[in-house]
């Protein structure tokens, strides 16, 4: 379990049926490490001010996150966390290790549109 105050996405299943209702999502999967914990920050801050966007984490050790593992979009990833940015249920972006948060709303902004 990861300790965020991000909603989690916990299996497979759930993370067909969030990207299937909601147009803009971010996931980042990670794990309580000293390059994922910044951004799991950062969402939770952005969470308040970017409303049409739904941010998750996922916990990039359990079985059923393969389903952003095996993503192509992360084929060669050294770092996580694997960030994921999707548009009605489709990758439009993904990054790997620890991101600023002005590189985030960057790609909040190019991806999904400004707050």
């Amino acid at each position: 379990m990861l300790y965020t105050n991000l909603n989690h996405i916990e299996s497979a299943e759930e993370h067909a049926k969030i990207l299937e209702e909601n147009e803009n999502v971010m996931v980042i999967c990670g794990r309580m490490g000293p390059m994922c914990i910044p951004v799991y920050g950062i969402a939770e801050e952005l969470e308040k001010e970017y409303e049409h966007v739904k941010f998750y984490d996922m916990e990039f050790d359990i079985p059923d996150a393969r389903v952003i593992r095996d993503l192509p979009e992360v084929r060669g990833f050294m770092g996580i966390p694997f960030t994921i940015y999707y548009k009605n249920g489709k990758v439009v972006k993904a990054t790997s290790s620890i991101q600023t948060q002005e590189q985030i709303t960057t790609i909040l902004d190019e991806e999904f549109g400004a707050p």
